[in-house]
């Protein structure tokens, strides 16, 4: 786990694995960079994977609700960019990941080889989120994590044939165990930041979408998903239509992303970034993600 300090002094964790291709992954609301352990190990041996824990989330600094914003992590991602001297990255985004990766092409679209979106797009249902708020910042009201593991399946709606040491791997890498409690990996004040979104009217996102106009693009929506609309998705694809896409059955908000529809997506999606780089789309100039700004 390496560090670098945002503009504000918060000191953010990152992992930076593997060596080609910068593909930089960015979590949900609650998550960090663990969410993708599954990816990691299905990816071309020519991608460095850099994961980010937003901060507030995993091992980055607790900086309170009002930080807990989507503008201030896109600074974020920007200002880790730079700490690693990366011209340009693609971004894979879960959930929220997946709006900061549209925020980022809307104002800094140079610095973007692609987007991947996990189960999210320009459009979010109101009742996903509040399911969502229900249970953040909120501890679970049991002693182990064996108890959470047992649990979770009933609390992740629309995931089916999930094996029991799936929900282990997912409990360990969401909860921490304590003497006699279940404890959060991340700041409960999340909950401030979330109550507060959620009291304004839901924003649409059509406008990013469409900044990332240009750019190679993927879209990975869980069949059973409450966030993320078949019409949001149907009609993303129909601007869109030259988007990678998949489909998950059994899944929810949000896939995995190691079952084998998702993975031939992604491969697909960076195969499209690698042929620009190497300027093998004449339609589309390449520009090679090397060092500096």
């Amino acid at each position: 786990m390496e560090r670098f300090r945002a503009e504000d002094g918060a000191r953010l964790a990152y992992r930076d694995e593997g060596d080609g291709l910068p593909l930089l992954a960015l979590a949900g609301l609650t998550r960090d960079g663990r969410d993708f352990d599954y990816l990691v190990r299905r990816l071309p041996h020519d991608v460095r994977l850099i994961r980010l824990d937003s901060r507030g989330r995993g091992e980055s600094d607790w900086t309170g609700p009002d930080t807990y914003t989507v503008p201030q992590e896109t600074r974020d991602v920007l200002a880790l960019l730079d700490h690693l001297n990366l011209a340009q990255a693609a971004i894979i985004g879960s959930s929220r990941g997946g709006l900061i990766g549209m925020v980022i092409a809307a104002m800094a679209k140079h610095r973007l080889l692609g987007l991947c979106l996990n189960d999210v797009g320009a459009v979010l249902e109101r009742a996903g989120l509040e399911r969502i708020a229900t249970y953040v910042g909120v501890e679970p009201a049991v002693a182990t994590l064996d108890e959470v593991a047992d649990r979770l399946p009933a609390v992740m709606p629309g995931f089916v044939d999930v094996p029991d040491l799936r929900w282990a791997e997912e409990t360990v890498r969401h909860f921490v165990q304590r003497e006699g409690a279940v404890g959060l990996t991340y700041d409960p004040a999340l909950r401030d930041a979330v109550q507060a979104a959620m009291a304004q009217p839901l924003p649409e996102f059509w406008s990013f979408f469409e900044a990332c106009d240009g750019l190679p693009l993927a879209l990975i929506r869980g069949e059973a998903s409450d966030v993320l609309s078949k019409a949001t998705a149907t009609e993303m694809r129909r601007r869109r239509p030259d988007m990678a896409f998949a489909e998950l059955r059994g899944r929810g908000h949000v896939p995995f992303l190691d079952e084998p529809e998702a993975i031939t997506c992604i491969v697909a999606w960076l195969g499209e970034i690698k042929l620009r780089m190497a300027g093998e789309r004449p339609d589309v100039p390449g520009k090679a993600a090397g060092m500096g700004p």
